[in-house]
């Protein structure tokens, strides 16, 4: 066995939350991916005599106030979750690498402009009101659910691969890839980038939390998928009007959402140990 898998095995005994957010986050992927097989019913299916029923035997979540299976509309809503989040994430980190490493890296005006100006400007607003407004104007959906949460989820990946590269632009290997003749382009991708997407990763791993919470609560307030598309956002909507008559049509979707974003956070906080070497020389790995 590779001297890596063994520090992973470690680590994965060493950290148990991490290791449970993994065991968490494959679940929700196999759901995501293998929704038509697993779940027990049509998740739009409507059975108006069984509205409003508690768990049973027959429905392991209950029913809503339409007689639709809980527990299929969970199952289906991973994928809502799970697509949103990925592709906020893709998307934010893509421009956030981009715009950090070319302010990091070439500094000056250009660098003062965007960390000043452009920065600034977007941390000014919270990024769930960017992302209302822009969703309102645009109209709900998936594409613009993504492009709303990423109008401001990118700016903080950018801050950190600026700092990151700031740092590593004066070592000496870019400046030995410099004096061979590298051009800028080859120096940031195949020098600078591999040597700080550490931080950047484990920021990659926490910021999927966010973008999950961030989709439920577009979903909650409207702004997501259309129904009757199952999102855990909406069905936490739903289900606020029967909160003490039919408790779990709140219950379960808040569980999921909590869940999920707890364990992208155990891995965040994992991949931060098992990525710092500091922290692996204390452990022992």
């Amino acid at each position: 066995m590779s001297t890596a898998a063994i520090s992973f095995r470690r680590a994965a005994r060493h950290n148990l939350l991490a290791t449970i957010g993994v065991v968490l986050v494959l679940v929700l992927v196999i759901f995501a991916l293998f929704a038509p097989w697993i779940a027990p019913q049509d998740p739009a299916h409507i059975d108006l005599p069984t509205r409003l029923s508690r768990p049973s035997s027959a429905h392991w979540c209950g029913t809503d106030e339409l007689g639709r299976d809980i527990l299929s509309r969970l199952i289906y809503g991973s994928r809502i979750s799970m697509l949103v989040g990925s592709c906020v994430v893709a998307v934010s980190l893509a421009v956030g690498l981009i715009v950090g490493s070319l302010a990091g890296y070439y500094g000056g005006r250009f660098d003062r402009f965007v960390n000043i100006v452009v920065m600034n400007a977007f941390l000014s607003f919270p990024g769930i009101l960017l992302a209302i407004a822009f969703v309102a104007f645009r109209g709900p959906g998936i594409f613009n659910l993504v492009l709303a949460l990423s109008l401001g989820g990118w700016v903080g990946y950018a801050r950190l691969v600026r700092a990151q590269v700031l740092a590593a632009r004066e070592r000496e290997f870019v400046e030995a890839a410099r004096a061979l003749g590298a051009s800028d382009l080859r120096v940031i991708v195949r020098h600078i980038l591999p040597n700080i997407i550490q931080p950047v990763i484990v920021q990659a791993a926490i910021g999927m939390a966010g973008a999950i919470l961030a989709e439920a609560t577009m979903s909650f307030l409207g702004l997501g998928v259309p129904p009757p598309t199952a999102s855990w956002g909406a069905m936490l909507n739903d289900g606020r009007a029967h909160l003490f008559d039919s408790p779990h049509l709140v219950i379960f979707p808040a569980l999921a959402v909590m869940l999920a974003v707890l364990s992208f956070n155990f891995i965040g906080d994992g991949l931060r140990d098992f990525l710092d070497p500091r922290s692996r020389i204390e452990v022992g790995l």
